[in-house]
């Protein structure tokens, strides 16, 4: 009976010890499976800069100034000096006619015009002595106008065969060849001026009190990537169409790299507001749930949500009003999976979150 007693005891310390074992081997397990519950996340901290406000539209961009250039006098096409894409400056000489006949109508004229200037001369000498009508003298002088005229359209009429450019730009297209009958008026070429370009927009008139002249504009084009271009409102139309309630609004850009051709289509800010020294996040780091704006704020590695109130937005940033202050470190990848007193893990922390006025 002794012996079972000593058995006894010796078996229960034995459960106790393994008990306690596998209690630590629990809490260990426990202790993994708390640092396994950490959510990894990223992060940005606010920060304060300035943030624009602007009404944005789509447009094709236009030119300012596009003219056909047109043959002044008819001809046979003898050579060519430029070429589509050339940039041309005004009165340039575009390409030449045939000016053989033109030439001999000139000589033509002149001899006319030098006949008729010494009988006027001759006449004017009689009329003087009181040897002819004043009938006869008017007459001279009258054919003598009349030839000098006729030799000036001739001496123009052969310039003329220069065909020049009447304003600066670009050939854009080229209508003729070498060898080329060229009637009176025809199109030879095309020319676009490309250092005022224009960007087209129809704004609701809801939109109307938010645009004035001289409105600072940025434009991005599809065809130029990575490219921000400067413009600002030429005009603003007086008149509302009926038809569609918008009113015409004219950005004017001017692109001294000549990257921008009339034809591209380009997205279009117009700024109408700055708000300066205000607190920025990423937009991606706000949850927008029922009219109500929150983020995640890090503390340690719990989170806390916060209701806010947000301001002006742009393509990357939105201003916050109310609710968090510069240096708070807030959830911007991840939030979706969190709630109050979450644990987390930062693994990603973004640092270049000032943003740039547009």
């Amino acid at each position: 009976m002794k012996y079972n007693r000593t058995a006894l005891l010796c078996i229960g310390c034995f459960l106790l010890i393994l008990s306690a074992g596998c209690q630590k081997n629990g809490e260990k397990k426990n202790d993994k499976k708390d640092e396994e519950t950490l959510i990894p996340v990223e992060a940005a901290v606010v920060t304060e800069g300035s943030i624009s406000a602007y009404y944005s539209s789509t447009a094709t961009l236009e030119t300012e100034a596009e003219t056909d250039v047109v043959a002044k006098v008819g001809g046979v096409v003898q050579r060519i000096y430029v070429e589509e894409g050339d940039h041309v400056r005004a009165g340039q000489v575009l390409a030449k006619l045939d000016e053989e006949k033109l030439k001999f109508q000139v000589d033509q004229a002149r001899a006319s015009l030098d006949k008729l200037k010494n009988e006027y001369n001759r006449s004017q000498e009689l009329f003087k002595k009181e040897l002819i009508s004043t009938e006869t003298f008017q007459q001279a002088k009258y054919s003598y106008e009349v030839q000098k005229a006729a030799y000036k359209l001739a001496e123009l009429d052969l310039d003329y065969t220069d065909i020049r450019a009447p304003i600066g730009g670009v050939v854009a297209e080229r209508m003729i060849k070498v060898g080329n009958m060229v009637a009176l008026h025809a199109s030879v070429f095309r020319i676009t001026g490309l250092d005022t370009l224009l960007a087209v927009l129809y704004v609701p008139e809801r939109h109307l009190s938010k645009l004035h002249v001289k409105q600072k504009a940025v434009l991005e084009v599809d065809a130029v990537e990575g490219a921000l271009f400067q413009g600002s409102v030429k005009r603003i139309s007086p008149v509302v169409d009926p038809s569609s309630g918008t009113v015409k609004v004219t950005i004017e850009v001017t692109d001294k790299t000549r990257r921008l051709k009339p034809g591209m289509f380009t997205r279009v800010k117009v700024v109408y507001d700055v708000h300066e020294g205000v607190m920025l996040l990423p937009k991606d780091a706000v949850l927008a749930e029922d009219r109500a704006s929150s983020v995640f704020v890090v503390n340690d590695s719990l989170v806390f949500k916060r209701d806010i109130e947000t301001g002006y937005v742009n393509t990357t940033f939105i201003e916050i009003t109310r609710g968090i202050m510069p240096g708070d470190t807030v959830v911007t990848v991840g939030k979706n999976s969190l709630k109050d007193s979450s644990r987390v893990e930062i693994v990603n922390m973004k640092k270049d979150t000032v943003t740039v006025k547009e």
